[in-house]
Order: C-alpha cells, then sequence, then structure tokens
C-alpha cells in the first residue's frame, strides 16, 4: 500500500526541486549535527568498555571540598592496602597512567607505543580471555619492578607480526618513557595477545602493550561483588583510606574516598569534556528543532495550495486517514533524504570535532578517538531521522485530514489561506525566530567566554614564541654530553633572524611545569609539619624569563658563568610572599629537603642563593592562582631538559624550518620530537571552550541562516496566495507602498513576537547555562542585542523581495486569480 505513496511523494519532490534541496539541507544539518555530536558523546561517555559485566567497574580516587585528586597518584602500598583488606570487591586492578614506552621487535626500527604496567591480576578482573595464548598469572608478578612477560593487542600483533601464531615466545624489547637507547632495553616475553576488540581501560588511548609489575603512580579499578552497591562500597573504602599506612593527613584538605562508574571507562575524560558534550547536545537538538519547523512551514504553504487537489481526492472517495498517510509519508521521504545527506555532514563534523579534541593536553598521549558507527549509533540516527520527519509532517498532515473538501472546490484553494493555515504559519515564523535567538545568544556568550579565557592574565606571553621539541634519547647520547652542544644551539638559535632570545626548559608552564615539587628547607624560618607544603621545582636554561615573557621583578636571570660557580636560585613572587612577607628574598638561602617525606632529589644538599624574583606563572590550570615555585639553572644542575623556546618578532613559523635545520646540524643524531608555539599549547588547556565556542558559532550561523531561508520560503508563498486579496485591496485605492507597508509590517509582528518568545528562553538557558559551566560570564546584555539585531536584519532582509513582489502585483491580474 505505501508503494503507490512513495511513488506519488518522488514525482512530487521531482517536480519542486528548489523545496526539496531547501528542505533537504535543513533536515542534513540538523540530523548531522545531532548524530554527530551524540556519536561523539556516546564514545566518550557511554561506550561500555568490551569486557565482562562493564557495569559492576569502579574506579578509585579521592577528593576533597576543593579538588578532585586523580588516581594517578596511587602508590603500590596503596593499591595493596585496600586489595588485601577490602570485602566489597571481586577484584582489584590497576594501571600504570599514560605510561609511554619506545617497543621494538627483534629486527626492526622502535616506535613510541602507550604501555602499560599492571598488576598480574588485571585481565582477571576485567573478564578478559585471550585471543591466543594466556594472560598474566601470579607467577609473573615481580616482587620488585616489572616482569619478564608481556600480553600484546590484537593490532600490535597483526601490526608486526600478521596474525602468526607463532607469535608466543617470541620477545620485544621496550625502554620507559620513549627513550630507544639499546643499553637500557629491557626484553619481554610474549605470552598471549589481548582480545581483538580490548585496547585499554582509557578513552582513545590505544594500549599495545601491557607488562606485569609493580608500579608507582597506578590509577585503580576494581569490580564489585554481586549484590554490593557502589555506595556500600565507597563506604568500606573510605574506611580503609582513612588507616592507610601511608596516607598523609591534611587538616587543611579533608581527603575521602569517592568510587566512579568505570564501566564506559576511566573518568578523567568525561569529567573534563561532559558537561560540554550535553550542553552541546542541547544546542543541536535545538538546531533540528529549527530545520524541522523551517521544513514544517514550507511544506504547510506547500500544503494549502494543494488543497483543490486534496478536495477532489476525498470527492473521488479518498479517506481523510489516506490523505493524512500521504503527507506523513512526503515528510518521512524527505527526512530518510536528509539523513542521506545529514551522514556525510556527520562525518566531517566528527572529524573536525576529534581534530580539536586531540589538540588538548589530556590528550598529548592519545593516539585516535575512535568515533566508529555501530548499530547502537545507527539506531540513534535511524530515531533521529523518524522523529524529525514527524515533527515536521504532523501539522501538514492534520491539515489534509481537517481539510473541508466542499470549501477548497467553491474558493479555488484560497480558503487555505484562512483560518487554521494563517494561523499556524505565524506561529512557525515565530518558533523560527525565537530559536534563532535562542542559538545566536548562545554563539555570542561562548565565544567572549573563550576569547575572555584566552586573554586572561597567565603570568607570561604566549605570543610569537615557538616551541621545538628534541628526543635526545633516541640519539644515543649520555645527558652529560649535552650541555656544550646545546650551548652551541642556542647560539645558533638567537642568530636566526626574528628571534629576540632563545631558552630551554623540561616543559612550559601551562603544561604543569614544575608540578612536581619537593619541600624546601628555608634558612632563619622553621615551619611546623602541618605548615609544610610542597613546592614546585622547575630546572631552566639563561633567558628563560625574558623569552616567555615572564617578568623579573627583581634581582638577576641566570647566566652562563652560574654554570660553574656557587648554587643560585630564582623565586616567584607567590614563594617570596610565602617564605618572606617582610624581608626582600634576594640573598637569602634555601636547600631541598632530602628527607624521605619530600621524596628523592639528586640535585646537589648545598644551600641555594636566590637572586632573583620572577612574576607568578600559571603552572597547570588558567583558573587556578598561582602556587609557590623555585627555578633552578639547568646547566648548573645538569638537568639538560629537551624543550627550546624562541620569541619571535613576527610569526613563529617563519623561523620554524630555521630551527628545525640548526638542530639537525648541531646535534644530527637527535630528531625534532615536536614542534608548535605557545599559543597553541594555551589553546590545548581551554579544548572544552574551543570546542563549545566553535560549534556554537557554527550552529548559531546555521540557526540564522535556516530561519532566514524559512522566512522567506513562507513569505513568498503567502504573497503568491494572497494575490487575489491584495489586488482587491490595490482596486479599493491601495498604494504599492502601503502593500509594501502591509507584508513588512506582518514581518515585524511575527519577528517581534519571536525575539520576545526567544528571550523567555533565555531566562532559562542562561540558568542551565550557569550551572553547567560556573564560571561562564552572562551578565552583560550585549550578546542578546546582538543576536536580535542580526535575526531582525535577516527576518527584514528574507521580506524584502516578497514584499517587493507584492507591491508590483497588477490588479486586474491579482483580480482574475483563481
Amino acid at each position: 500500500m505505501l508503494l503507490p505513496d512513495l511513488r506519488y511523494a518522488l514525482r512530487l519532490m521531482r517536480r519542486s526541486p528548489g523545496f526539496t534541496a531547501v528542505a533537504v539541507l535543513s533536515l542534513a544539518l540538523g540530523i548531522g549535527a545531532n548524530t554527530a555530536i551524540y556519536s561523539l558523546f556516546y564514545t566518550i561517555m557511554l561506550r561500555p568498555l568490551p569486557v565482562s559485566h562493564p557495569a559492576e567497574l569502579v574506579e578509585l580516587v579521592r577528593n576533597s571540598a576543593q579538588e578532585l585528586h586523580w588516581a594517578g597518584y596511587w602508590s603500590w602500598d596503596m593499591y595493596t592496602h585496600f586489595r588485601d583488606r577490602n570485602h566489597v570487591f571481586s577484584g582489584l586492578a590497576g594501571m600504570g597512567f599514560d605510561n609511554l614506552a619506545s617497543v621494538r621487535t627483534e629486527g626492526s626500527e622502535a616506535e613510541t607505543l602507550i604501555l602499560e604496567t599492571v598488576p598480574w591480576n588485571y585481565f582477571q578482573v576485567l573478564g578478559l580471555k585471550p585471543a591466543i595464548g594466556r594472560m598474566t598469572a601470579p607467577d609473573d608478578a615481580p616482587a620488585d619492578g616489572d616482569g619478564s612477560v608481556a600480553v600484546v593487542s590484537w593490532s600490535y600483533w597483526d601490526r608486526h607480526f600478521h596474525r602468526d601464531p607463532g607469535v608466543l615466545g617470541k620477545r620485544i624489547f621496550y625502554n620507559p618513557g620513549g627513550a630507544s637507547d639499546p643499553r637500557t632495553e629491557s626484553p619481554k616475553t610474549i605470552i598471549g595477545v589481548a582480545p581483538r576488540n580490548y585496547v585499554g581501560a582509557r578513552v582513545g588511548a590505544h594500549t599495545d602493550v601491557w607488562v606485569p609489575g609493580t608500579h608507582f603512580g597506578l590509577i585503580m579499578l576494581a569490580r564489585l561483588r554481586p549484590g554490593v552497591t557502589r555506595a556500600e562500597a565507597q563506604a568500606e573504602i573510605d574506611a580503609l583510606y582513612q588507616t592507610a599506612p601511608t596516607r598523609r593527613p591534611d587538616p587543611r584538605r579533608p581527603w575521602r574516598m569517592e568510587l566512579l562508574p568505570a564501566g564506559a571507562g576511566l573518568a578523567r575524560l568525561r569529567d573534563q569534556f561532559g558537561k560540554p558534550l550535553v550542553l552541546l547536545l542541547g544546542v543541536v537538538g535545538l538546531l533540528l528543532l529549527l530545520a524541522c519547523t523551517n521544513v514544517a512551514g514550507l511544506l504547510l504553504a506547500r500544503t494549502a495550495g494543494r488543497q483543490r487537489e486534496m478536495a477532489v481526492r476525498v470527492s473521488l472517495g479518498a479517506g481523510r486517514a489516506r490523505l493524512m498517510r500521504q503527507m506523513l509519508t512526503e515528510s518521512l521521504l524527505l527526512s530518510s533524504a536528509g539523513m542521506a545527506a545529514g551522514i556525510g555532514v556527520a562525518y566531517l563534523l566528527v572529524e573536525a570535532l576529534v581534530k580539536i579534541l586531540t589538540s588538548g593536553r589530556a590528550f598529548e598521549n592519545v593516539t585516535v578517538i575512535d568515533v566508529r558507527p555501530d548499530l547502537h549509533l545507527l539506531l540513534v540516527t535511524g530515531a533521529i531521522t523518524l522523529l524529525a520527519g514527524l515533527l515536521f509532517g504532523m501539522a501538514p498532515a492534520w491539515h489534509a485530514f481537517r481539510s473541508a473538501p466542499a470549501d477548497a472546490m467553491r474558493h479555488g484553494g484560497a480558503r487555505g489561506d484562512t483560518g487554521f493555515w494563517r494561523l499556524a504559519g505565524k506561529v512557525l515564523v515565530i518558533a523560527q525566530v525565537a530559536l534563532s535567538i535562542f542559538l545566536a545568544t548562545g554563539a555570542a556568550v561562548f565565544a567572549a567566554h573563550l576569547s575572555r579565557l584566552r586573554n586572561f592574565d597567565l603570568g607570561f606571553r604566549s605570543d610569537h614564541v615557538l616551541l621545538m621539541t628534541l628526543d635526545p634519547d633516541r640519539g644515543g647520547y649520555r645527558r652529560d654530553q649535552l650541555a656544550a652542544p646545546y650551548r652551541e644551539l642556542l647560539s645558533r638559535l638567537e642568530s636566526i633572524p626574528g628571534v629576540r632570545s632563545a631558552s630551554i626548559s623540561g616543559c612550559t608552564p601551562l603544561q604543569g611545569c614544575g608540578s612536581g615539587g619537593r619541600y624546601l628547607i628555608v634558612e632563619g624560618r622553621v615551619e611546623r609539619p602541618e605548615d609544610r607544603k610542597f613546592t614546585p621545582l622547575a630546572f631552566v636554561a639563561p633567558r628563560y624569563f625574558e623569552t616567555l615573557g615572564i617578568p623579573l621583578v627583581a634581582g638577576r636571570d641566570f647566566t652562563a658563568a652560574d654554570a660553574a660557580g656557587p648554587r643560585v636560585a630564582i623565586v616567584n613572587r607567590a614563594m617570596a610572599r610565602r617564605y618572606f612577607p617582610d624581608a626582600d628574598p634576594i640573598g637569602k638561602r634555601v636547600r631541598v629537603d632530602r628527607s624521605k617525606a619530600s621524596g628523592p632529589w639528586f640535585g646537589s644538599d648545598e644551600p641555594y642563593e636566590i637572586v632573583g624574583v620572577a612574576g607568578d606563572a600559571k603552572t597547570f590550570e588558567l583558573r587556578d592562582a598561582a602556587e609557590p615555585a623555585i627555578y633552578f639553572d639547568m646547566f648548573q644542575e645538569n638537568r639538560l631538559l629537551d624543550q627550546f623556546e624562541l620569541r619571535t618578532a613576527g610569526n613563529p613559523a617563519a623561523v620554524a624550518e630555521t630551527a628545525q635545520r640548526l638542530a639537525r646540524q648541531v646535534l644530527p643524531r637527535i630528531p625534532v620530537q615536536r614542534i608548535t608555539t605557545l599559543s597553541a599549547q594555551v589553546d590545548s588547556n581551554i579544548v572544552p571552550e574551543r570546542l563549545m565556542a566553535a560549534l556554537s558559532e557554527v550552529f548559531g550561523a546555521l540557526g540564522v541562516a535556516l530561519a532566514g531561508i524559512g522566512l522567506y520560503g513562507l513569505l513568498a508563498y503567502t504573497v503568491a496566495r494572497r494575490t487575489q486579496e491584495i489586488g482587491i485591496r490595490m482596486a479599493l485605492g491601495a498604494t504599492a507602498a502601503g502593500i509594501g507597508r502591509l507584508v513588512l509590517s506582518d514581518v515585524l509582528t511575527m519577528t517581534l513576537a519571536g525575539l520576545a518568545a526567544g528571550a523567555a528562553m533565555l531566562i532559562w538557558g542562561r540558568r542551565v547555562a550557569l550551572g553547567l559551566i560556573p564560571d561562564l560570564q552572562w551578565e552583560s546584555a550585549a550578546p542578546v542585542a546582538f543576536a536580535a539585531a542580526a535575526i531582525l536584519a535577516i527576518s527584514l532582509l528574507a521580506a524584502y523581495l516578497p514584499a517587493r513582489r507584492a507591491a508590483r502585483i497588477d490588479p486586474m491580474t491579482a483580480l482574475r486569480h483563481d
């Protein structure tokens, strides 16, 4: 029965190519955007791990009222404490956090992969069975350090061994941290291959090798016993944490345990991107609603012109339900065509989204965000398509159902221009304007939020700085051999035309440079144990502060002469305020605490004289206050690091090729691992905000464009259907200008009503946005005014051509119009 309806709908689409193109494009944008955002949301937030009963998995973290402290800081002692004393887990596993390693097979080149050091029971807790071979067992676990066996991923087995079952017993060689020095390689015997679809518990981080061993800095992953709730388990684990032997009590920041669901993977990315993705789901939902409103208006306008056709069909015996089915078939066919085009839109949008996401610091060691289509996503896309077809198809279908055939035959279809049609048309216009101003205002607000973050006072200048990271471990050099070539390379880099200064450090501030700290002992100052606080340490070369634009507020910078001179250090303002609130810190002496409580220290035990005070630079997060920090001369400490910074007069990219060429000349065996800019690193810290701003701007612009197209289509059809009425008005003395004003005044009235409805929506939307993004600033009315002006301009532009056409109608022709 549906086949004749489909054929008729296809003929209608072919007869109206312009209408069909506008409708399909509108739906493609709405369906494609929804599919793309939901695909990303599902991948990061919902897709279950391919393990046994993933809903039973939880991640152990600790938090305080101030912050969430990720479990990458758990020691092996803490792991065994929880593992051996709990009664709520059927198993407790762990994994090393973001562990890069240089891995090679016999006779092949090394490549940098993610290698996880895991307890022997890792695969058993997850319920994973090997593709071939076996998983790790208790006998594989060393008493201290790493074991001598390894399990490799299915993709690594496929890539390097071409699925050869003889891989078992073969050896791989690895160096931790990405180093590739053959003298420090550790051989591992392959005992098994992981299941094909398992690549690790972290979203996007495709692990290729698992090695059993003990590891400092574990992420802990547990499986709840059957019948045990997360709340019950959390209560016991919190009690165990309070009695842990290696726990450091902090009365100013009382820690407690929290168990986070881990069935979809570890919680770090979900916490970072969850709220922005929820907001984006709402935005694209509104965009789809706007597209459906657009198409509904166009269909309703076309249905009004088909009143006589409907009347004839009813007169020939067609039931009203039959007409309604015909209209819904046309709507669903349009939405199916929109879905087909929307899949292409979704593919392109997903590619752009993944590129933005993986530019962030959270993805530095991530190989790919695998937003792959599966049955779940296909079902969601189909549901979106069906919903869209029903949304925009119900109004014209109902109009066809309630049409009066006798009136339609008597009035030649003009009856369609009164009552229901006029009211429905005005409601759709108002809805389009309301949705458009909501989307446009959101775009303006998030763009302003991103601009504010980019102009944060970071304590350093991110503009015009090139970053070039070398990989000396791949060159076979010992670190103590690099001092002279590093100085030579610095000298050559500074001689490049357009380079104002150059320096070296381990990392830049927002990479967390100096985030690992030690206790300090300040001469003349005694601290109570409960008042002691770790101070971040950073190792830098001379001219570091000048190159990064960090002001020296007192004293001097490091110099080449310091390398062989007395120990010196530079502190930041925050440290000067903490330790020397009423004194000049220049000339004061500090030592690094070498006790076990402070952690291992491989530098000198001699005191350091403070020779300078630098400004406060953000050391990890843009929004955090600067912490006390101390800087040491890397040449003096023989901590020869890898990142060269060049401040340039113009575009940093202009000197990138020259800088790489000089690096190859001075250090021919050391590859350049990465080259980027400091401003790009700043952007990597605000990926959720960049994502929100970029997509809000795109969707806001699309919303305004769709509203303009919809308004134009509705008004053009309305003017065409009111030709006879306009002819009568002109015959009775109405002028062309008056007719134009009539059309424009109708548009202006509907637009203002839409703006009022949109303003009411914005009150609710503002409350939701501030709840999800607390530091979002939405106090000014400027974004609303900007969006309203844009919508008003688009509405008047959309009305101009129909109004002009109405003003030029010939009265005699109009009076003869059927």
